[in-house]
């Protein structure tokens, strides 16, 4: 009886955070599905040989009901992140069934196959892009052109601080704006299937070296602010992670 207890909390946590997200103006919000691939360091070539190739067919046959774009990590994982309008968008397989037939059912599970020789794990989750926290005043976009380079700062916090940590991440928006920096950034949320909460923000430039110089720049124009802006958004942060990594427009899906 515990057990079954224990179970239906954990499904109530994970109903009332993704709910949380979507309780929002649905204007201000997008979901997106992620699908992460941790790559063995020694397996990293045949892995990108494997998903030229795959990419190589999925552009020649050109079907719609896909649609992603790829991040590269410095930590060795590859992030698929396709748009979905809503859950149920999961269960769409039509895009695999309709590649299968082109290319052959026993060619698409090679594929499969030669992928699972290279990564130690690879699972899925949904994030929340949350517009309301992101600042791009020029208009909001994953990919700004000539910016490939990533930086990723993963802010970890508890159930009971997410108002808290949203409300300091308010904050640092409004001190951007006011300050008119040029160091835009993107928001997401943990999602459905994600483990504990992290609020992500995603910063590009055109490479580590211009990311650097911004930064300082950056650091310059808002000042002192920061440290009260910045040191109250600490108090609700369990762990604080920095990623870099870059996108990869070769690995990445549009139909035409």
């Amino acid at each position: 009886m515990k057990q079954i207890k224990s179970l239906l909390a954990v499904v109530m946590i994970l109903i009332f955070s993704f709910g949380r997200s979507q309780a929002q103006n649905t204007d201000n919000v997008q979901l997106y599905h992620v699908h992460e691939d941790v790559v063995r360091p020694s397996m990293l070539q045949d892995y990108e040989k494997t998903s030229k190739e795959f990419m190589d067919n999925a552009k020649k046959y050109n079907l719609p009901g896909a649609k992603w774009v790829t991040t590269q990590t410095n930590d060795f994982r590859y992030l698929y992140v396709m748009p979905i309008a809503k859950m149920a968008d999961l269960d769409d397989r039509s895009f695999w069934t309709k590649l299968g037939e082109k290319m052959g059912k026993e060619n698409l599970d090679q594929v499969f196959k030669n992928w699972d020789k290279c990564y130690s794990t690879h699972f899925d989750y949904i994030i929340i892009l949350n517009k309301d926290l992101s600042y791009m005043p020029g208009g909001i976009t994953q990919t700004p052109e000539g910016q490939d380079y990533r930086r990723f700062y993963y802010i970890h916090t508890t159930p009971q601080n997410v108002d808290k940590l949203t409300e300091s991440l308010k904050e640092v928006k409004n001190m951007f704006q006011k300050k008119g920096s040029k160091m835009e950034y993107r928001v997401y949320e943990s999602g459905f299937g994600v483990k504990g909460k992290y609020f992500m923000i995603a910063i590009a430039a055109k490479d580590g070296a211009t990311y650097e110089t911004m930064d300082e720049a950056n650091n310059v124009l808002i000042g002192a602010d920061a440290d009260k802006v910045f040191g109250e958004m600490m108090k609700n942060v369990t762990k604080f992670e920095e990623v870099t990594g870059r996108m990869r427009p070769d690995l990445a899906y549009t139909p035409k």
